[in-house]
């Protein structure tokens, strides 16, 4: 499904199904949708899209994956972390992963598949979700393979037969639940319970 950065709901809802997530570390044409290296978080100001800065002469479309680099312009790491507490600081189990969080938010990385990958471990280790995830090999087929670039993830409302299914979100009011937060809000809110929410909202073999 590539690399995404602290993915949807909806897109952990798919990967869950599949039960493995490939990375193509050559993938190419990124700039073509947000969630490479953008994701959404609901806070005491409403939602909210945090990005990660690229260095724009690898953020082309025929730079691969791999060769994608993080700027560091506008401090964005401490702005990311100020968001993060300040939307979920006081959820049920922001104090049990923010050590974890803090440590990939504010690292080092200078790629941006290195952040994207530490963010993608916490989450899946914090929640315990039963996801294999790995690299593509070099020349490997991907025969059999569904390929959910294109069907997910973009710019645009993808087509996938997921349903959204309501949890408790602790800055909505009476009928303002938003369904395509990133999965980092699911996380917060239900900690390891928020795997029930992924499987029910596939249902049937949607793959």
């Amino acid at each position: 499904m590539g690399s995404m950065c602290a993915a949807s709901v909806r897109c952990y809802a798919a990967a869950l199904q599949a039960g493995t997530l490939l990375v193509d570390l050559d993938e190419t044409r990124l700039p073509l949708r947000h969630s490479h290296h953008r994701y959404r978080i609901d806070g005491p100001n409403g939602v909210q899209t945090l990005t990660v800065p690229l260095v724009g002469s690898t953020n082309n479309m025929m730079t691969p994956l791999r060769d994608v680099l993080i700027s560091e312009h506008g401090d964005w790491r401490r702005l990311h972390w100020g968001a993060l507490f300040s939307a979920y600081g006081r959820s049920p189990y922001f104090d049990y992963v923010a050590d974890d969080l803090s440590r990939v938010i504010n690292g080092s990385q200078r790629y941006l598949h290195e952040f994207n990958a530490q963010l993608h471990e916490v989450i899946v280790d914090f929640m315990d979700l039963p996801l294999t995830t790995r690299a593509l090999e070099n020349g490997e087929s991907l025969d059999g393979v569904v390929d959910l670039r294109g069907r997910i993830a973009m710019k645009k409302p993808d087509t996938l037969p997921l349903v959204n299914v309501p949890y408790y979100q602790m800055w909505q009011t009476q009928g303002s639940f938003f369904p395509d937060l990133s999965i980092l809000d699911l996380m917060m809110n239900l900690g390891r319970e928020g795997i029930f929410t992924l499987l029910a909202m596939a249902p049937s073999q949607i793959l």
